[in-house]
């Protein structure tokens, strides 16, 4: 028999790519559970998501980043140091593109900084499912020509096309490690994060363009009531100006009952019990410049 067929592996492997290529997509397919936001609007992951994917085999750490982009405010230079600080000390880096985008500038600034990266790099081509099959091999073409990547791999995030197959890629390039988290844990995050992404995930999908990225949610309570085993939480969902707190409650607050009604459905499925969700909505003006309240929105820079 092959003991080294039987040995555990295990790594953290970082997830990197422009905003809105499908980096959540995966990670929450791969995970078999939302952690991630999902949004079609772009750069909605703000601090690194780890995903813990668990087999007989492996352990593989996910961590998704900031999609990268040219900061323009303090909030967006935080983002960027935590997709760029991911580089360091991981075993693998997956590069996710969107299989129907054209190569730009933006690609050359991440192959800039995947050149500085120690760990090997794939190149994982999303969204082959929106695209013709000789389009696929085309974009291959042109991107063996930017960087000397290990593994190239085509897939759809949405669909699952061929996730299992990076699954195993994945693990052959690990070594021989430790099992990090139980088998039944599929993220280090405390609930109370990911509980505040699910609700800024309803905010961003009913609000649309109405409201851009000036939104974060702040957690106020989080609570077991014995009485009946429900789960009581109270958010403040905070904005920058007026006439988005306007939006965001809606005529007879009709827009954050029903922000309210989607997020406590994902909430009810992610902690496993009844919740009663109750949220408000404050003006915080100009927050995503300030330290003290990037601090205090959960954006701590010494995390990372």
């Amino acid at each position: 028999m092959n003991n080294q067929a039987n040995k555990f592996k295990s790594g953290f492997v970082s997830i990197i790519g422009r905003p809105n290529v499908g980096k959540s997509t995966l990670i929450n397919h791969v995970i078999g559970q939302k952690i991630a936001i999902m949004s079609d609007k772009a750069q909605t992951t703000r601090n690194k998501i780890q995903g813990v994917y668990t087999s007989n085999e492996s352990q593989i750490i996910f961590i998704d980043t900031p999609g990268i982009h040219k900061p323009k405010h303090k909030l967006g230079d935080f983002m960027m140091k935590v997709a760029q600080n991911t580089l360091r000390d991981v075993d693998l880096v997956l590069y996710v593109i969107d299989a129907t985008e054209r190569y730009g500038p933006g690609e050359d600034y991440i192959i800039e900084r995947l050149k500085e990266a120690s760990a090997k790099v794939f190149l994982v081509i999303n969204k082959i499912d929106q695209i013709e099959p000789e389009k696929v091999m085309r974009v291959i073409d042109e991107y063996h020509t930017k960087y000397p990547f290990e593994e190239v791999i085509p897939i759809s995030a949405l669909e699952g096309n061929n996730v299992p197959t990076l699954l195993e890629q994945i693990t052959e390039y690990l070594d021989e490690g430790p099992q990090y988290y139980p088998s039944d844990q599929v993220t280090d995050h405390p609930e109370r994060f990911v509980v505040a992404e699910l609700i800024r995930e309803k905010v961003l999908h009913l609000t649309r363009e109405e409201i851009p990225h000036s939104v974060a949610v702040n957690i106020e309570q989080m609570k077991k009531r014995e009485s009946n085993e429900t789960v009581y939480i109270g958010a403040t969902v905070i904005v920058e100006r007026s006439s988005q707190k306007g939006i965001i409650i809606g005529k007879q607050g009709s827009m954050l009952k029903e922000v309210g009604k989607r997020a406590r459905a994902d909430i009810e499925s992610l902690l496993g019990s009844k919740v009663f969700l109750e949220l408000w909505v404050k003006v915080q003006k100009d927050w995503r410049n300030k330290a003290r309240h990037l601090q205090e929105y959960g954006f701590k820079e010494d995390e990372y």
